[in-house]
């Protein structure tokens, strides 16, 4: 079993246990049948059907994940384990709003250093066992499906600019440092969540990029444990200690 992470984003974090040996990837291509106003279209002689090119596709990744009572981080441990699966059926939920229209919550799974993925869960099916005497489930085996959202370059760009706008006040002053602490999951001299420094020093997760640049760091998965970040100021906002500039460019 390894850990992986739901990042949502309203800035939430959910964690969970993965049987890696069940992950599963389906790609569809943005391919259907032609149809007209009766219906699907066939043509004399061919030996397959006319087909629409639409472009774009479709990724789809299945989890097999463990929730168990035993495992659960925090001072008060939960008796039912639905408990902690809960907030995973409500991602299922249609509870965001994007352009008007009602949609599930985006979330980004993180496992690891080579999976970061954006998207959106289309179905849960839950397994109980372990029950106490008085019905309670303690563990859980949750079968989850999320579906990759689009990230072109403009997309991604307008996403950013929707989920940083509700982003929280940072808790780190800019100009000063944050330290690289580890996730807990891994030796003590990595498995550093970059973007929970993120969330800490610039107020979101999603700005994790700006933290990394202003650090000159290639690899946030490779930042060991202990490691001072430097905090760069928000966008629009001028960098700690700066003096204003009168309009010949020099320091007034």
């Amino acid at each position: 079993m390894q850990r992986v992470a739901f990042l949502i984003d309203s800035g939430e974090r959910i964690d969970c246990l993965l049987n890696p040996e069940t992950v599963q990837v389906t790609r569809l291509a943005g391919v259907r049948q032609r149809g007209g106003a009766d219906g699907q279209l066939t043509g004399a002689g061919l030996a397959d059907d006319p087909l629409l090119f639409t472009g774009g596709g479709r990724t789809e990744l299945v989890l097999d994940l463990l929730f168990d009572i035993d495992f659960a981080e925090g001072q008060v441990q939960p008796t039912d384990v639905r408990a902690l699966t809960r907030p995973l059926w409500m991602l299922a939920e249609n509870s965001a709003v994007e352009h008007g229209w009602l949609r599930p919550p985006l979330v980004r799974m993180v496992w690891g250093k080579t999976w970061n993925v954006p998207g959106v869960i289309v179905a849960v099916a839950e397994r109980f066992d372990a029950f106490t005497a008085t019905g309670s489930p303690r563990r859980s085996w949750l079968r989850l499906k999320l579906v990759r959202v689009a990230e072109d370059a403009r997309r991604a760009e307008e996403g950013f600019a929707e989920e940083l706008s509700a982003a929280q006040t940072p808790t780190v002053a800019p100009g000063t440092a944050v330290v690289a602490a580890g996730d807990g999951t891994t030796a003590d001299t990595s498995g550093v969540r970059f973007d929970l420094l993120a969330h800490d020093a610039l107020g979101s997760p999603l700005r994790w990029r700006l933290l990394a640049e202003h650090n000159r760091i290639t690899d946030p998965l490779a930042v060991p444990a202990g490691t001072a970040l430097a905090v760069p100021p928000l966008p629009g906002t001028a960098p700690a200690g700066a003096s204003a500039l009168d309009s010949s460019g020099t320091g007034s």
